[in-house]
């Protein structure tokens, strides 16, 4: 493309320490697609540099847009769950902005917590550092009667909220696939979700919105990352 030749594909023949990237606002449309469309960019700029599998750090969107007040499809939700995949990847850390944004404008103004986010990835993937550096990302779930139970990867000393008020920014769905806004609650390093009416539940969802309201933090006040525990047909996914 004329960006990459004019942009990127000069730099080729110099060394390069590693990565940062921010961009997917216009592929949101198309997310699905991004889950290829990513990795695969990830990959070949490795490839063009001939430099191994240097770190490749990227930043998942932040909160944008009007708030809604039921759950919904969306495909900003579904963008960032794109984005998270390329976590596959060896060598490539996220940094999670979905506290951060700003439902009025595309390009928040707050970039220095931004950039304190992408400096933790660095210095834990990089450069060694032991410490905190992503927030609770998604590893599983188990049903027991009609409440689902949550584990997550990056924990460290234990599971909060943002500033220690109710955990939102939970749905939950029956047989049927229709979300309902869903009670949560801490337990440890687990977080386990209901809802009267749905006495047998099958997925959950949290922060599944453009610009969702939610507060679920690990002990170094770092921000989960949104994710959905099911696969139904998302509105980006082709026929």
């Amino acid at each position: 493309t004329v960006l990459y030749n004019g942009m990127i594909h000069p730099l080729v023949p110099f060394t390069i320490r590693g990565a940062i990237w921010y961009q997917g606002e216009s592929n949101a449309g198309r997310a699905y697609q991004y889950r290829t469309l990513f990795p695969a960019m990830i990959t070949d700029w490795r490839k063009e540099w001939g430099q191994g599998d240097f770190p490749f750090l990227f930043v998942q969107l932040a909160n944008y847009q009007k708030r809604n007040e039921t759950p919904v499809e969306d495909t900003w939700a579904e963008l960032r769950e794109a984005q998270a995949m390329a976590l596959e990847l060896p060598n490539t850390g996220m940094a999670v902005t979905i506290d951060i944004g700003d439902a009025l404008d595309i390009h928040p103004g707050n970039k220095q917590d931004v950039g304190k986010r992408l400096a933790l990835n660095a210095l834990a993937l990089v450069y060694g550092k032991d410490l905190p550096y992503s927030g609770p990302i998604y590893a599983g779930m188990e049903v027991s009667g009609n409440v689902i139970e949550l584990s997550f990867d990056h924990v460290y000393d234990g599971l909060s909220t943002a500033g220690g008020v109710e955990l939102k920014g939970f749905s939950i769905c029956g047989e049927d696939g229709r979300f309902v806004w869903a009670d949560a609650d801490i337990y440890g390093d687990k977080v386990l979700v209901s809802a009267p009416g749905i006495s047998d539940p099958v997925a959950v969802r949290y922060a599944w919105s453009s610009n969702p309201e939610c507060n679920l933090v690990n002990s170094a006040g770092l921000p989960a990352s949104p994710f959905r525990t099911d696969r139904f047909r998302g509105i980006t996914e082709p026929d």
